[in-house]
């Protein structure tokens, strides 16, 4: 067998390539430990937790108009919503166990609409209506329902469509406040912060223009919302006359 033994020339060639590499392998490495995460960001990615939560919060206040969908639970049960809210009403559909209704507000009158299935109930333990219900369901059948101010579900419907409500609600961790993952919502670069003991509930903050919230977490299973369309306004249109209901001093009972 004939052994193969490299000329002095090929073997510097060789250590010359190595040299090559080996520096430009370090210059790679040096300039990924080196790259700044925030480049390009509003910046907030270098603050504590308790100033990102204040940005967020600043720039949630200082937004006229939000849409936000996703799913609440509380004691009263599981809500799923998608509302668009401003400062002087709202829009949007809410969720709960099977029925689905519509909420409208323009200042303070607020508006209810449903199919008849919302509205019918069953008074004598058969799991069936009563004529009188169902012909009464079948007028309110997806019509506009104007909600009495003293009714008792006034309050509570009016809460889905109250901007400063919800986001009070939404855009508060409990306990010790700690900076999380990086992440994308929708596309866009976030900073997540959380409530103490990851019971707290999470947040996702943008990275990108105004430091708006984007999603929310409660903490204990309580749901998870986004967060969009900040600053983007829409039209808040009483609905027509014969579109409407007046039902009174009292909303019917529903199904819900």
């Amino acid at each position: 067998m004939t052994s193969f033994v490299p000329s002095v020339r090929a073997r510097r060639r060789t250590a010359a390539l190595a040299v090559v590499l080996c520096a430009g392998l370090t210059a790679a490495l040096t300039a990924c430990a080196g790259e700044d995460p925030d480049e390009g960001t509003n910046g907030i990615g270098r603050l504590d937790a308790p100033e990102i939560e204040k940005k967020a919060r600043t720039a949630a206040d200082s937004s006229d108009m939000v849409r936000l969908a996703g799913t609440l639970v509380s004691k009263g049960g599981t809500y799923k919503l998608d509302m668009r809210l401003k400062d002087k009403g709202g829009a949007g559909s809410v969720t709960s166990g099977k029925s689905t209704f519509e909420l409208l507000r323009i200042g303070d009158v607020l508006y209810l609409k449903a199919r008849a299935g919302f509205w019918n109930h069953d008074t004598k333990g058969a799991g069936k209506a009563s004529d009188a219900d169902g012909a009464a369901a079948d007028k309110l059948d997806d019509k506009y329902v104007k909600v009495p101010e003293d009714d008792p579900t006034y309050k509570q419907l009016r809460g889905f469509t109250d901007k400063k409500v919800l986001l009070g609600g939404l855009l508060t961790l409990h306990g010790e406040v700690g900076k999380g993952d990086r992440d994308k919502v929708a596309g866009v670069r976030t900073i997540r912060i959380t409530g103490g003991k990851g019971e707290g509930g999470a947040l996702d903050v943008s990275l990108e223009g105004k430091p708006y919230p984007l999603r929310f977490a409660r903490g204990g299973g309580g749901g998870t919302v986004t967060l969009a369309d900040w600053g983007k306004d829409f039209a808040l249109k009483a609905p027509a006359e014969g579109d409407t209901v007046d039902y009174g001093q009292q909303l019917p009972k529903s199904s819900s």
